[in-house]
């Protein structure tokens, strides 16, 4: 079931936020368990082969998440115990449905160079979301070991990891984010201001994934299908598709984050924020603060720290950078494009802490040399994520080589701008003109560097209180921008993140 089609925006939420602020005026426990089993419904709607996994994964997070905690009874070394047995279970069972068929192939890959005989490829079906509940659940589990987890209710604990919102494509929760939410008394009572904040939140996110980030992907996936396909792409052509993913991608992870925090403050409660503007990033340091940030946030908390952070050295530094970076593009697919991705996001980090490294030595520039050197940080940043993405997209080594070959190609400049048709050749986009097409990229880049972001523009409830008229007018303007908006849904895409 997706966010933006028929079924859950004119039937399943509307039923669950009705039935959860009925049921939360009689019982908060209900109310959490409904929406628990609604999340539930929610998942085994999209995936009901996959439901038991996830409802095995909960209980058996749950019991190991006692076991680790300290109680006086148990020594740290049985503790520690338990917390290895649980985080080897989850990673196991996370590598068998995430990378089984990917380690195969590469054996056989190796297998071929030296003899005949083969593995027998598994076909493992990939569960939707399990990379998202299984780190949630692992941060937990580290938290319980180290004696941070208050709230242990078992229905706020299954409804923590099962809440649809985040369910499929995140945002990476953290206990002491949602649990203390579960348990408060507020929660469970309707709020006008958090009514229409989530439904200004919820339509913005619509209108950016069926309005914006689905027309792009109309000219990314016929460019990156057709060069993996082995058709001549050339460099406009290459240019345009890279662009179209790029701003594909941001509309389509930034719609979702929206409409996740939108469906969350209509039903009172509040998400972590895990989109802010990332093309606004001044450094890939500052990307990475931006995009993901709540994949950001655990990577960090619970891999380049434990694995020693910046505390022994600037090589030391450096070796954990670069392995959270690998193993964040491995988390995002099992391809070999993804951990070079995540490789060169790595590499990107390296130069950008060193040439910090360097800066901080130099003479403060003046407010003209701040000004270009920050215009300048946006633009390089905004380039180098242009690249990576390519791999991020392409389906192959080939398709991303024969991309980055047109995309830099050294061949003769035209003087005359070529047609459309002939710019396409081969390749099946919407027939349209090149002056849709540039209107249509202008758009797209103004929403993403001159418009403020979704949490800006949503008024806070203290905004909303008193004004009734601008509250008439704006149900009214945002019930339109719904209406137009899941009228553009009738071919409902999934998103790009339900693919990790």
């Amino acid at each position: 079931m997706l966010f933006n089609s028929y079924p859950f925006l004119l039937g399943f939420f509307p039923v669950v936020l009705l039935l959860f602020f009925v049921l939360g005026r009689r019982n908060h426990v209900l109310a959490a368990g409904w929406l628990a089993i609604a999340s539930l419904f929610f998942y085994g709607y999209w995936s009901p082969a996959a439901l038991p996994l996830l409802i095995v994964s909960v209980c058996m997070n749950y019991r190991f998440g006692i076991l680790v905690t300290p109680d006086g009874q148990r020594t740290q070394r049985r503790r520690k115990s338990w917390l290895i047995t649980a985080l080897a279970l989850n990673l196991l069972v996370l590598s068998y449905f995430k990378y089984a068929n990917f380690f195969i192939s590469n054996i056989n890959a190796a297998l071929q160079m030296v003899s005949p005989w083969q593995l027998q490829a598994l076909h493992v079906v990939l569960p939707i979301g399990i990379s998202f509940f299984t780190f949630t659940q692992i941060a937990f589990l580290v938290d319980c070991y180290e004696g941070k987890v208050q709230e242990r209710r078992i229905v706020h604990y299954l409804l923590f990891v099962s809440y649809f919102p985040h369910l499929i494509s995140g945002p990476v929760l953290h206990h002491s984010q949602m649990m203390p939410q579960f348990r408060s008394a507020q929660t469970y009572s309707p709020l006008v201001s958090n009514l229409l904040a989530g439904l200004l939140g919820l339509t913005i996110g619509l209108a950016k994934k069926v309005l914006l980030a689905d027309e792009f992907s109309k000219y990314a996936s016929p460019v990156f299908d057709a060069a993996s396909a082995g058709h001549e792409v050339g460099a406009l052509a290459a240019w345009i598709g890279a662009f179209a993913y790029t701003l594909q991608i941001y509309f389509d992870f930034s719609g979702y984050s929206d409409m996740a925090v939108g469906l969350s403050r209509m039903l009172g409660i509040q998400l972590p924020l895990n989109f802010n503007a990332p093309y606004k990033a001044t450094s890939i340091i500052d990307f990475w603060r931006r995009w993901h940030m709540t994949l950001s946030q655990f990577l960090r908390d619970y891999l380049y720290v434990p694995l020693g952070g910046n505390r022994y050295g600037d090589a030391r530094r450096y070796a954990n950078l670069m392995t959270t970076m690998l193993l964040g593009g491995l988390w995002h697919g099992a391809s070999w494009t993804f951990v070079v991705w995540g490789a060169l996001h790595g590499s990107y980090l390296l130069v950008n802490h060193m040439w910090r490294s360097v800066a901080s030595r130099l003479p403060p520039p003046g407010a003209v040399l701040g000004y270009l050197g920050t215009a300048a940080g946006i633009v390089l940043t905004f380039a180098a994520v242009v690249i990576a993405w390519v791999l991020f997209r392409a389906p192959t080594f080939a398709g991303a080589q024969a991309m980055l070959n047109a995309m830099f190609s050294m061949g003769p400049v035209a003087v005359r701008m070529p047609t459309f048709a002939a710019t396409f050749q081969h390749i099946e986009v919407p027939p349209t003109s090149f002056a849709y097409l540039g209107g249509f990229f202008a758009v797209g880049f103004g929403i993403v560097w001159l418009l403020p972001t979704t949490q800006a523009i949503v008024p806070h409830a203290a905004a909303i209180k008193g004004r009734l008229g601008w509250f008439c007018i704006g149900v009214l303007l945002f019930g339109i921008a719904l209406l137009a908006a899941i009228n553009a849904s009738n071919d409902s895409s999934e998103f790009i993140y339900f693919n990790f």
